[in-house]
């Protein structure tokens, strides 16, 4: 059998696994197909989810039903004001041995999971939502000068509510920009909350069952990085981004009018990772343009910093990643 042929087999199980997975979260989760999707994107690329929407659609839910849909350890943190980073990450705790003597023992926190549900994230202060930065790069976290490597697949999602501010804390860029997506839950239809009162009001509760393990994701995760992506189709990705910083001479009119401070190259990262996982799903062996203009506004509409006017108008992120796209429009212009 020729590399093409495995490749080929590999690719036909990686959409048969990431199809069993989804239909597994379907039986708890109504609708969201997009959320769910963005979500799984996600996770096999490595990279973490920033939820957002108001409460009761479902949010910590998801995370919940794809905890138990793979044979991963899932903690749920509730971000509070009086959360401290040692409540997140642990801390060193003396312990007595039999022989009279005291030594230091490192207390792991809940962050030591493979999927780590950081509910409301934005009500915690900004020292201890920047405990989960290293964690969320570096895969690992430091106490007291040791550090202590978090168990993989690695998996942060995190929610936030976007209607309700007093007491919050919003998060910086630098953390921001650490998850891959950025993805909006909307409100289901009338069809779809009929669908929720039938499973959630009647005898009979869904059950999810495991479908694969930790290490069935890292290998999907390899497998997606293997799909090759044409110069010209990531110069156009790079384009995109690049579109986003008002100073470059690629700005978007509206990203000059109302952009402070553009994408970071991790946007980048994200929308190329993301392209590839969506060109498997369609039956493709390559990336396509399609598939760039199709991932941008998750991977970037949380890394674009507004200025004043952009703010002071009520503009969202997602117009101007729209205003980028329909700007940039030929790859060959940016050879």
């Amino acid at each position: 059998m020729n590399d093409s042929q495995t490749i080929r087999e590999q690719l036909d199980q990686f959409r048969a696994d990431f199809r069993r997975l989804r239909a597994e979260i379907a039986k708890v989760i109504v609708g969201q197909d997009d959320i769910v999707e963005g979500t799984l994107t996600a996770l096999i690329a490595g990279g973490h989810v920033l939820l957002e929407g108001v409460p009761g659609l479902g949010k910590t839910l998801l995370v919940r039903t794809l905890a138990e849909a793979l044979h991963l350890k899932f903690q749920r943190i509730q971000f509070t004001p009086d959360l401290m980073p040692a409540d997140l990450i642990g801390t060193n705790i003396v312990l007595e041995t039999p022989e009279g003597a005291r030594r230091f023992e490192f207390q792991r926190g809940p962050v030591f999971a493979n999927i780590v549900l950081a509910d409301e994230i934005n009500r915690a202060t900004p020292k201890t939502q920047s405990a989960l930065l290293e964690a969320m790069q570096e895969h690992n976290v430091t106490v007291a000068g040791q550090t202590y490597p978090l168990p993989e697949p690695f998996f942060v999602m995190a929610t936030q509510n976007p209607l309700e501010m007093e007491g919050t804390y919003p998060l910086p860029e630098a953390q921001l920009d650490r998850f891959f997506f950025k993805l909006l839950v909307k409100y289901p239809r009338f069809a779809e909350i009929e669908t929720i009162l039938d499973r959630t009001t009647e005898a009979v509760q869904p059950r999810v069952e495991p479908i694969f393990d930790g290490q069935r994701i890292l290998a999907l995760s390899q497998l997606v990085r293997q799909i090759p992506i044409a110069a010209e189709v990531r110069r156009y990705g790079i384009a995109i981004v690049m579109a986003t910083h008002p100073e470059n001479e690629m700005a978007a009119p509206l990203t000059r009018q109302y952009v402070r401070y553009g994408s970071s190259p991790r946007g980048a990262q994200a929308i190329i990772l993301a392209a590839k996982l969506r060109a498997i799903l369609d039956n493709r062996y390559h990336v396509a343009r399609e598939d760039i203009r199709a991932v941008a506004p998750a991977a970037l509409r949380h890394r674009l910093i507004l200025n004043f006017e952009g703010q002071a108008e009520n503009i969202q992120p997602d117009e101007v990643v729209a205003n980028v796209i329909e700007t940039v429009q030929e790859p060959a212009l940016v050879a």
